[in-house]
């Protein structure tokens, strides 16, 4: 009952304020619609103008497993009427192939079904089959390449080639962008009869399969299109390759072709021979299968376990589900990357289901009752920390618990549909879930397409495999009466062994690649010795096969190619030099790096539900070690830049002092302030439409002077978020904040205090209701994405406009490199005698549990953006309504944490 409500929360949110758009904006209620927002990279190439996420949204949620009849009625009416195929816009094959074209198949397995029970759906004609018909002639002009792989993006109208198309120049794409076509491309040639789609995806699973790494039988991240050579020969089974590997096991499943097991077996066995050490899985090199490629794991191998629970190898799945709840049990979500001894390595979380997937195998799986516990964790996380009025807001850094502007469609497609899976008993499904199989989207198509329309011949392509243990290949489903008799002591016994893993100790001693730095030779070149100004340096970097970039801000990049080393060996060299680099790095970063902080809106009507990401001071009071925060009021000062003696101290006194950001240091700044009594300061960004969703945060940086009298907190708000305290201090005049490490529990923030209870109506007038209790903790905002991968660090001190606007004060965040023979690290070039520090973020190689201090954040000052955010903000008074209908349904949970 409480997933449904939650689902409820999310979707009449997403039809109230943002259908047809593409994604729902849950903090600004609103829609997202491609092209109206500051672009988000890659990320956007799912939206599609009313083809993409809003067809999902609306196909693939609302009935499908959750029982709710009418509502998918209405909305595949609402999908016939209002969407849209014939737009001029380029997406990404592989994101419309998921989400739009299964959506549509899910959505008419499940309206024939109905159909022919009778009841409902009477005059369904097929037309979601007709749709998805169109789409799939639309993505066809995407395989126009000489080796079957797909160009990674298409204009729905124009195609590829076409002059008008502004796509077919990319020359690469990634393993599961290729291979993760063949359940939908299959069941639309089964359902229509037109053998084209189907053709089209096992060429291109065939050639990926001509070009796995023959040695090894490992496939690599990213492919050339049109020759087939691994661009990225880095090998897992996370982000980049996880779904091909999916659909291989799926694809046998659903079409009964011998070929489809033969090839994921022999993947499999390669995988468990050198990715998986358990409990981990760690990328590798496929011509080195011996060698990691980095220390550190992406949250999207989590759905691993679940396909190995259909594959029957149960044991490491149990393994890796325990370690990744331990690490989702200490900092409440899975980070879009953690490192071997399970620190934040990228702190974003985009409320992603893999997780919730894989809890839901396992259950089935041992009856194990644990995983029903594992669920309500997962429930009552999304309910504390990522409920907000208009939704569920995706976590911008699991460590501060800040918020970014983001839904996306795969949360209500997969989550609320796995998780309520999890506790429904046979009783409550109106069909069998086992008739079905779950696309990578989790979207249903019927196993009786297996014996329909088989217009392709089954010619077992696999060829020249690797003998493997006979029992790798079991042609039937395992038995799992006979893997485990549903005995909850069977998986309790695999799990004890880790209960501890993630805070108590590292999962492993030393590294194959630290192992074969230990005993190996040294490279001719040490990474602290370097020196980009030596020429006798680069003539070493370019025989390892280094070459050296000077880029435009100062920095200096070293990129790895190892087929341009003089021999295997200083190829080899040269990738243990790009090692070293990026541990040098990641030791700077440890010494010169403050985390993000938070400022948490505590006053009526927030009360503690809003949270922004704000940048740290490498001055004034560190907040880390004063965990009950700074607490006060907020005034404006005059003048508003700060730079001089401020005017109304009589208004900022024992306050927390707003200014504007520019036009002298922030220390000056501050001492200003703190001499008119301020007890904090929030400095906000000038530059119009800045936001911590689009720009990195930065820290701010001393005037190069002693600090130490500088005793308050200092904190920094992109423009964006500052707009947030501005308006909400145009609309209540008074507003108290918490300046903090992180973000506050809301009994935190008023220990000793009845939190007062309100009603709120259209007109904004607000009644107490003391005999009520209070509003539920679950609608607190509390994340953000956290920086992309490739990001500067260092921190940022403010100089006059006449000598600049800013000045770069330590190295880069590091990032660990691509490949073994693609590798890139950026070195800070201030002075051209310093040694390096790479670019990419790796962490160290060190295990220190508990320790969760950022591992990336970034100097740039400025984030520009045309899109004036102020005037799409949806009205306070829009947002507060919203809350009044959340507020009784959560009554009694509130009663109980009281």
């Amino acid at each position: 009952n409480q997933v449904l409500e939650m689902f409820d929360h999310a979707y009449s949110n997403y039809m109230e304020h943002a259908y047809p758009a593409d994604e729902l904006m849950p903090l600004t209620c609103r829609g997202r619609v491609r092209g109206q927002e500051p672009s988000r990279g890659d990320v956007d190439d799912a939206l599609g103008k009313l083809v993409s996420t809003g067809t999902e949204h609306l196909l693939t949620i609302v009935f499908q497993v959750l029982n709710k009849t009418k509502e998918f009625e209405e909305a595949v009416k609402k999908v016939i009427k209002d969407v849209n195929l014939d737009n001029d816009i380029v997406v990404s094959v592989f994101e419309t192939n998921i989400r739009v074209l299964g959506g549509l198949l899910g959505g008419h397995s499940v309206a024939i079904m109905l159909k022919e029970k009778g009841e409902h759906m009477q005059w369904y004609n097929g037309e979601l089959l007709h749709m998805a018909k169109e789409l799939g002639y639309k993505l066809l002009p995407a395989f126009n390449t000489t080796s079957g792989l797909p160009y990674p993006r298409v204009n729905l109208k124009f195609g590829v080639r076409h002059p008008e198309a502004r796509t077919g120049t990319e020359t690469d794409t990634c393993t599961a962008c290729a291979g993760t076509l063949i359940l939908e491309f299959a069941a639309l040639s089964r359902f229509t009869g037109t053998s084209i789609f189907e053709e089209y995806a096992r060429k291109a699973l065939d050639f990926i399969w001509e070009k796995r790494q023959r040695s090894s039988n490992l496939v690599g991240v990213t492919i050339n299109i049109h020759t087939g050579d691994w661009v990225r020969k880095d090998s897992g089974v996370g982000a980049g390759i996880d779904s091909y590997y999916e659909y291989l096991l799926k694809a046998y499943v659903l079409l009964g072709d011998d070929s489809f097991l033969v090839r994921f077996n022999t993947h499999y066995d390669a995988i468990m021979r050198y990715i998986s050490q358990p409990p981990l899985l760690l990328d590798v090199h496929i011509h080195k299968p011996m060698l990691n490629a980095r220390t550190w794991m992406d949250s999207l191998l989590a759905f691993f376990p679940g396909l190995q629970v259909l594959k029957g190898d149960i044991r490491p799945a149990i393994e890796t589900h325990e370690m990744l709840y331990q690490v989702i049990k200490k900092h409440n979500f899975l980070p879009e990357a953690f490192t071997t001894d399970f620190r934040v390595h990228w702190a974003q979380h985009p409320l992603r289901p893999e997780f919730a997937e894989s809890t839901y195998f396992l259950y089935k799986a041992t009856g194990d009752p644990y995983y029903l516990e594992v669920g309500k964790t997962l429930i009552e996380n999304l309910n504390k920390y990522a409920r907000v009025p208009c939704g569920f807001a995706a976590m911008k850094d699991v460590r501060t618990g800040s918020h970014e502007d983001r839904m996306d469609s795969f949360f209500l497609a997969e989550m609320f549909k796995y998780l309520y899976l999890l506790f429904a008993d046979k009783e409550d499904m109106i069909f069998d879930i086992e008739d079905y199989i779950f696309t990578t989207e989790a979207h249903l198509l019927p196993l009786w397409l297996s014996t329909t329309n088989q217009t392709i011949s089954k010619k077992n392509t696999t060829t020249e495999y690797t003998e493997l243990d006979d029992s790798n290949f079991d042609w039937t489903c395992p038995n799992t009466q006979i893997l485990f008799p549903n005995d909850p002591m069977f998986a309790q016994s695999i799990r004890e062994p880790l209960k501890n893993v993630v805070d108590k100790s590292c999962p492993r001693g030393i590294s194959r690649v630290e192992e074969s730095l230990g005993s190996g030779p040294k490279p001719p070149l040490r990474a602290r010795d370097f020196m980009a100004s030596n020429p006798e340096h680069l003539e070493i970097l370019k025989k390892m096969g280094v070459s050296l970039i000077h880029l435009k801000d100062g920095r200096v990049q070293l990129v790895q190619h190892a087929v341009q080393a003089a021999s295997s060996l200083d190829a080899e060299d040269g990738l243990r030099f790009m090692q070293e680099m990026i541990e040098l790095s990641s030791q700077q970063q440890k010494e010169q790096q403050l985390p993000p902080r938070a400022v948490q809106i505590v006053s009526h009507p927030f009360f503690g539900r809003v949270v922004l990401t704000a940048g740290p001071a490498q001055f004034g009071m560190d907040l880390s070690k004063h965990k009950a925060g700074t607490r006060g009021f907020v005034a404006t000062i005059k003048p508003y830049n700060g730079c001089s003696e401020i005017t109304n101290p009589e208004a900022v006194k024992e306050k927390i002092a707003l200014m504007q950001r520019g036009q002298c240091m922030f220390a000056e700044k501050a001492r200003n302030i703190q001499k008119a009594g301020a007890i904090g300061g929030i400095v906000i960004d000038d530059n119009e439409g800045s936001s911590s969703d689009t720009a990195p945060l930065f820290q701010m940086a001393g005037d190069g002077k002693n600090t130490d009298d500088i005793t308050i907190p200092m904190l920094f708000l992109f423009n964006k978020e500052g707009n947030i305290i501005l308006d909400a201090i145009r609309e209540y005049e008074a507003v108290e904040v918490l300046l903090s490490d992180k973000a506050k529990d809301r009994a935190t923030i008023f220990k000793g205090k009845m939190i007062p209870n309100y009603i709120i109506d259209s007109n904004l007038e607000i009644e107490n209701m003391d005999q009520k209790s209070s509003e539920n903790d679950s609608h607190k905002p509390t994340s953000e994405e956290a920086p992309s991968e490739s990001q500067d660090a260092g921190a940022v001190s403010e100089e006059p406009e006449g000598g600049g606007e800013s000045s770069v004060v330590g190295d880069p965040a590091p990032l660990s490199p691509a490949s073994a023979d693609s590798a890139s690290v950026s070195v800070a070039d201030a002075d051209p005698h310093a040694p390096g520090a790479a670019e990419a973020g790796a962490p160290e190689p060190a295990c220190t549990p508990g320790d969760s201090q950022p591992q990336e954040q970034n100097t740039q000052t400025e984030a520009s953006s045309k899109a004036h955010w102020d005037s799409k903000v949806q009205p306070m008074e829009s947002i507060l309504a919203d809350w009044n209908e959340d507020i009784e349904a959560f009554e009694m949970m509130e009663k109980d944490e009281l």
